[in-house]
């Protein structure tokens, strides 16, 4: 058969199809479908001849549900913004389900789900700028597709900046934790007023609430926090006393139930607007409606989140804007 020339097209002949009662039908016997790989027809040409390249249905038309927005900067964005992590592997979980997601998310596909997110009202990316980031977007970009970005920024972000105009900037997590704990955050905050010159929002990352409380607390000249709800780098030291002198595995994937509370709190304490991430503690939470609901119940009106999409096995995309939308709307 042959294939649509574009993903575009291909999901606007889905919509138009969806209209006859026959596609109705098989909807209403099948329930929520997962997205196809590639174009929803036949395997992906970045993976062939694995598990999960056998060909998938079509991905179902729009739903009339829409993810809230709130206003961030000059923008609209949507309170749930696709997070970057599942496309290129980082699934701080083990090694084998990062080679999955790997292995899974070609090019096509990463594509493939943020036109799907586009569907469902998810207007804002949390842009990786390593390895494929770049032309992943611009291969979206140039089928249609539109995002705002929220970029996390790792050295100098100028020519992120320049090439595709992000709403927002922001000094990666986990490079922020590593200054704070040296005693350098000096150079955070030198970051931050450079890439204010650049002419873009720009805001603070951490996986740990004192650093958004001490930014707060000196007054430094940022417009947003990111901050992950689970305090994944503290010390060997901090660990120890946190375990009673017990240390486990893969300590900096070692996830806290008492985390999220005190994030949370750091959140709505603040005036500025926030993005909470890793709120299923990278898919260790058994019960993602309870995470959801604790999430936007904890935050301010103006703060979102971000959510990493793995749609192997389900139609996360679906599944997460339905959610999110009936929990903000109380419908």
């Amino acid at each position: 058969m042959q294939l649509p020339d574009t993903r575009r097209n291909f999901l606007n002949a889905a919509a138009c199809a969806a209209g006859f009662a026959g596609a109705a039908s098989l909807a209403a016997q099948t329930g929520p479908q997962t997205p196809g790989p590639g174009r929803g027809q036949g395997p992906s040409r970045g993976n062939p001849g694995g598990p999960d390249t056998a060909p998938g249905p079509l991905p179902q038309p729009a739903s009339e549900i829409q993810v809230p927005k709130m206003k961030f900067g000059n923008a609209e964005i949507s309170r749930l913004i696709a997070g970057c992590n599942t496309f290129y592997g980082f699934a701080h979980f083990n090694q084998s389900l990062a080679t999955v997601m790997s292995e899974y998310y070609t090019a096509e596909r990463v594509c493939d789900v943020l036109h799907q997110c586009n569907r469902f009202g998810i207007n804002a990316f949390n842009y990786y700028p390593g390895g494929r980031g770049k032309p992943d977007f611009e291969r979206f970009l140039a089928e249609g597709g539109k995002m705002h970005l929220i970029v996390q920024g790792m050295g100098d972000p100028s020519p992120i900046v320049k090439a595709f105009k992000p709403v927002a900037v922001y000094h990666h997590g986990e490079n922020t934790d590593r200054a704070f704990q040296n005693g350098a955050m000096d150079d955070v905050k030198e970051w931050c007023k450079k890439v204010r010159d650049m002419g873009t929002l720009v805001g603070v990352g951490t996986h740990k609430p004192e650093v958004i409380a001490m930014v707060e607390e000196q007054g430094w000249d940022v417009d947003f926090y990111a901050g992950c709800v689970y305090n994944r780098t503290r010390t060997h030291e901090e660990w120890s006393k946190v375990l009673n002198g017990e240390l486990v595995e893969m300590q900096g994937e070692c996830y806290l139930q008492s985390d999220p509370a005190r994030m949370y709190k750091v959140m709505r304490a603040t005036r500025k607007p926030c993005f909470a991430f890793k709120i299923l503690a990278a898919g260790r939470v058994t019960n993602a409606e309870q995470a959801f609901r604790t999430a936007y119940e904890s935050i301010k009106p103006t703060d979102g989140v971000f959510i990493g999409l793995f749609p192997r096995a389900k139609d996360e995309i679906r599944e997460n804007a339905e959610r999110v939308h009936r929990l903000l709307t109380k419908a």
